[in-house]
This record gives C-alpha cells, sequence and structure tokens, in this order.
C-alpha cells in the first residue's frame, strides 16, 4: 500500500469507525465510575491521567469490592503490561523520533491507535518518520478527545442513563474489533489461545488476579513460539 498523501487526514479517517465503540466504553466508564462514589474531579483526573479503559474498569471494580488499594493498582498495572508491549512493537517505526515527541505518543497511546497505527506501518513500509508520527497522531485526534468528552457526559449524566441500554457491549466488541485482525501468525494466535485458557481457568482467583497470570502466560507462550519458529527457519535454511 503507497503511503498517503496527508498521514495526520488518514489517521484520523482510519480511527474514525471505533468512534462507535468509544463513545459507550467511555459514557459507561463515566456513569459506572460515579455511581462507585467518586466525584466528577476524581472521574476526570482518573481518565486524563490514566487513558486506559480497561486498567480504569479493573482498579474501579476491585475497589468496588473492598479489595486493597495496592491490589487495585497492581492489577491496573498488569492489565496495562500491554502498553509496554505496544511500545516496544513501536520502536521500529516511532524509535527515532524526539524525545518529547516519544513521551507525548506514549501517553497518548490507547489499543484502537495503536492497532491501527501498526497495521498502516506493516502496509506501507515506505512511510517516513515524519509521516507515521502524523499519521499516529491523526488515530489519537480521533480517539483521546472522544473519551475526555464522552467520559465528562457520562460523569455528568450518572444514573440517568438506563440499565436497559447495556452499555457494557462496548468492552468485549472493541477488544475483539482490535484484536482479530492482529492474529496473522502463529505465535499470535498461540498467546490468545494460552491467555483465554488461562484467563478462564484461573477466573476463580479474587480480585481478577488471574488477568496478569494470564498476560504473563500469553507473553512467554507468544516468544518461545518465536524462538521455535525462527530455529526451525535457520534449520531449513542450513539443509
Amino acid at each position: 500500500m503507497p503511503p498517503p498523501r496527508h498521514p495526520f487526514r488518514a489517521g484520523f479517517r482510519d480511527c474514525l469507525p471505533f468512534v462507535l465503540i468509544v463513545i459507550p466504553f467511555s459514557t459507561l466508564f463515566g456513569v459506572v465510575a460515579r455511581d462507585a462514589g467518586l466525584d466528577l474531579l476524581q472521574v476526570m483526573s482518573m481518565s486524563v491521567i490514566v487513558i486506559a479503559g480497561a486498567s480504569q474498569f479493573t482498579a474501579l471494580a476491585l475497589l468496588q469490592d473492598g479489595a486493597p488499594v495496592f491490589v487495585a493498582l497492581l492489577a491496573a498495572l498488569a492489565v496495562n503490561l500491554r502498553m509496554a508491549m505496544y511500545s516496544a512493537a513501536l520502536v521500529p517505526h516511532l524509535g527515532r523520533a524526539p524525545l518529547g515527541l516519544r513521551a507525548l505518543a506514549a501517553y497518548l497511546m490507547v489499543d484502537q491507535s495503536f492497532a491501527v497505527a501498526v497495521r498502516r506501518y506493516e502496509d506501507s513500509p515506505e512511510m517516513t518518520l515524519s509521516h507515521k508520527l502524523r499519521y499516529y497522531f491523526g488515530c489519537m485526534a480521533v480517539v483521546c478527545p472522544i473519551w475526555y468528552g464522552c467520559t465528562l457526559a457520562g460523569a455528568l449524566m450518572g444514573r440517568a442513563i438506563p440499565a436497559e441500554l447495556s452499555l457494557d457491549f462496548a468492552v468485549p466488541v472493541c477488544f475483539i474489533a482490535l484484536l482479530a485482525p492482529l492474529l496473522r501468525s502463529l505465535p499470535h494466535l498461540l498467546a490468545a489461545l494460552v491467555s483465554a485458557l488461562v484467563t478462564v481457568g484461573f477466573a476463580w482467583l479474587p480480585w481478577n488476579l488471574g488477568l496478569p497470570i494470564a498476560a504473563i502466560a500469553a507473553m512467554i507462550t507468544g516468544a518461545q513460539a518465536e524462538l521455535f519458529l525462527r530455529r526451525r527457519t535457520r534449520k531449513e535454511g542450513f539443509a
């Protein structure tokens, strides 16, 4: 695929479909957070500082269940371990950018923009660093302002949103839409399978502690599968 002529606009356009997921997802967080007892400033501070829906919901659920604060923080960090993996995957593309831009990209990183940007970088290897940065921030320009705004709207509306609307559908749909296009190789498939199996197998653990266990197991599985395939490729090359 040829590089886009206007990278920022292309990133903005490519991320637009996720608006249908981000709006209910972020609105739901605002509603749930207020229902859990957080005031408006606390809700918005959490969304602006953390800007990671899955870990925000995880920490909130644990605090509602009476879990210690350190356990909630640990679980949120474990859920957000994927951001470290995202960052590592972006190093070949954005690693030569100035520190300030890399820091801004790291802060604004969300699942949707990462998935869309990495796929475009792989499909358009001729893109320059400048083009990649503009494309990346174009993706962010769709997701982040909507996340902030709809979190605020949900926090202000609170319980005025009827329960029958079931906004929580957005959470699994969002991650399915992000994950499916990225399962392109055997290591990816094995990591996803192991993650799902371990999550279900350890669902009985309190405070969702099965999530960090599943994340670690999936990373080990994916890495070992990659090493196995590389060794086999080398052996076939020498044969």
